[in-house]
Order: C-alpha cells, then structure tokens, then sequence
C-alpha cells in the first residue's frame, strides 16, 4: 500500500492558492467573454416586470412576492419545463389560498406559527406527516405541488414572511441590509449576501443554490433606487452542477486545493462560492458593460453556466464530454487553458 502523500504546511498551501487564482482568472474572463450576458440586469428587469415583481415591491405586495418566490422554488431538482408543465396542469398554490386556510384555524399545532411548523414532515406519497391525529383536516394534502416537499417549502416560506418578516418582505430586506457594516470593505459581498441568505437557509426545503438565483434576480433588478439592493444582488452566487462541474473538469478545484463533491460543501469556506467570488474580484465587469458593478460575481457565475448549460452555448457538460476520461474536445474555446481533469474516472483494475 502506497504511503499517504504528506500534508503542505499552511504556507505552502496558501502559496499555492494564490498562484492557482492566476490561471483560474484567465480562464474565467475568457468564458466571460464568450458566454457572458453583457445585458444581464436589462434581461433581469425585464423577466421582473413581467412577472408585476417590480410593481410589487415598490407597492410591498407580499402576496405577488410569495407566488414568484414560491413558483421559483418549484423549479428545484428538476427541468424549469418539467416543473412548468406540472403547475400548468395542476395549478399553482398563491398566498391568498394559504391565508384564507390558515385564517381558519386548522387544529394542528404545527401550524400556528414559523416556530411551531418544524418537523412538519408531510410526505405526498405516503400520505403522511409528523401529527398524524391531525392529518385528515390538514390543508398542507389540499395542494397538488409535485411532491410533499414543496407543500413544507410553501408553508414555510409563508410563516417565515408572516412571523419573521411580519408581513412586510420588502421592509425586511431593507432592514437587513441596512444593518450590515458597511464601513470595513473586507468581506463587505459576503456579509450583504449573508444577511439575507442565512435567515432564508432555514425555510424548509430551499437550497442555498434556489435562494441565491432568486434573490440575486430579485435584489439586482427589482428597484434600482434600493442601491443595497442591487450591491447584494451583484453578490449573489448560485452553484449548480454545470457550475460545480466546471470548476472540476477545469482543474480549478484541484489547482487551489478545494475538490469536494457537489451539495453543502459548495457553499462552505474555500468552496466553489468563495472561489467563484475572489476569481470575479479579478475581474472588471465594466469591460462588458459600462452600467455593470466593477466587481460583479452573479455575471461571472451566470457566464460560467451559459457556457455549460445546453440552452446556452452547450459545451461543457455530460452530454458534450465522456467524463470518465479527459476531455478531448479541442474545438472548445476554452480547451488550451483547461486541465480536463475527468469528473468520473474509469476505475483500473489496480484500483480494486
């Protein structure tokens, strides 16, 4: 058995970093270029408009914010055509439905408040839940969301804007980001992200990936005389597993000592957030557009998925790329400037 290699010392492992940001940014602006929005906030405002979310923060209408969040987080772990399709066929559950049911006064404890909602529980399939005596008179089983999750991540989301944010969305981002330091520059992104992303992460059945493209919609173009706003939007990193996946075949992991797999770890301390969030500090936007932030993470992650995704420019993902070997596509743009690092090795026989 082979001897395990033996640990760098910190310096040498912060040496290392510094030195693998270099190549990752010069990969980074080159996929900018070529897969970047140059009109993302214009597109944003315009996707916000249609939908009255404009309208509805400037007149805090929660109701109007709660469907287009709710519908947003519908459109978790699954194709935004799938999960379309299904609230076409089957409907959508709005804020008004949710409070007429809860004015009621349903006989389940859980259902009193934000606090008491948790371990609710309920699973569609089974038809199941964490106060079964009250199951049957239960208005969570009413709703035909896909599937039991989404009816928690409704009721949650509801109590949440309800008991925490009393009613008043908008009044509560406000508040939160008026009370972020402001005045130390060093990790001034993050705490502005964090203000909001930590609070929300506790809704039941909302990823940090969910949360991040939809605040970073909603903050970026919603108003932009709430400049905070926008500050925060700009900061928002959403990580799928195109943008995962990327930083993996691309070597950019393994080149600052960060290879994890997809999930949790992506939003953890030297993970592909924080990673995404130095290499875009690297980087000015205002080359792009000249109505950009100078720094403007949420561009940068967008460039990088737009790259991958099959609706955008469709390169690199695993319909284009035999993960199991290195990328041998030496027609990609980015080819020369890549580590192709397989994301499932094929396993030798020495292995087992």
């Amino acid at each position: 058995m082979a001897n395990a290699p033996e640990a760098k010392p910190a310096k040498q492992r912060q040496s290392g970093r510094s030195s693998g940001f270099k190549p990752a940014t010069r990969l980074v602006k080159r996929i900018c270029r070529i897969a970047g929005d140059h009109r993302l906030i214009e597109h944003v405002i315009r996707n916000l408009a249609r939908h009255g979310v404009r309208a509805a923060v400037r007149h805090r209408n929660t109701a109007v914010l709660f469907d287009w969040l709710l519908e947003t987080v519908s459109h978790q772990g699954i194709s935004n055509h799938v999960a379309w399709g299904y609230m076409e066929r089957h409907g959508r559950l709005a804020w008004s439905r949710v409070v007429s049911l809860i004015d009621a006064g349903p006989s389940c404890p859980k259902l009193r408040s934000y606090w008491h909602f948790d371990a609710c529980g309920y699973q569609k399939g089974a038809q199941v839940c964490g106060e079964p005596d009250h199951f049957r008179a239960c208005p969570l089983p009413t709703h035909d969301l896909r599937n039991g999750n989404l009816n928690q991540a409704a009721y949650s989301l509801f109590f949440f804007i309800r008991d925490i944010a009393d009613g008043d969305l908008v009044g509560w981002i406000d508040g939160r980001l008026a009370n972020v330091d402001l005045w130390t520059e060093a990790g001034r992104a993050d705490r502005l992200r964090q203000a909001l992303l930590e609070p929300l992460g506790h809704i039941y059945g909302v990823s940090n990936k969910v949360l991040s493209m939809a605040l970073g919609n909603l903050l970026l173009g919603a108003d932009r005389r709430r400049p905070l706003w926008a500050e925060a939007g700009a900061a928002m990193i959403a990580v799928d597993t195109l943008v995962h996946n990327f930083l993996h075949r691309t070597g950019i992991l393994t080149r600052l000592d960060a290879a994890h797999l997809y999930g949790p770890a992506c939003y953890a301390p030297g993970g592909c957030a924080e990673i995404l969030e130095r290499i875009a500090a690297n980087i000015d936007a205002r080359r792009f557009n000249p109505a950009f932030p100078t720094t403007f993470p949420r561009f940068v992650q967008h460039a990088i998925w737009s790259f991958c995704a099959e609706s955008g420019l469709d390169e690199c993902n695993g319909h284009q790329i035999d993960d199991r070997k290195r990328c041998d596509r030496d027609d990609c743009p980015a080819f020369r400037l890549c580590d192709r690092i397989p994301l499932k090795p094929k396993r030798s026989k020495k292995d087992d």
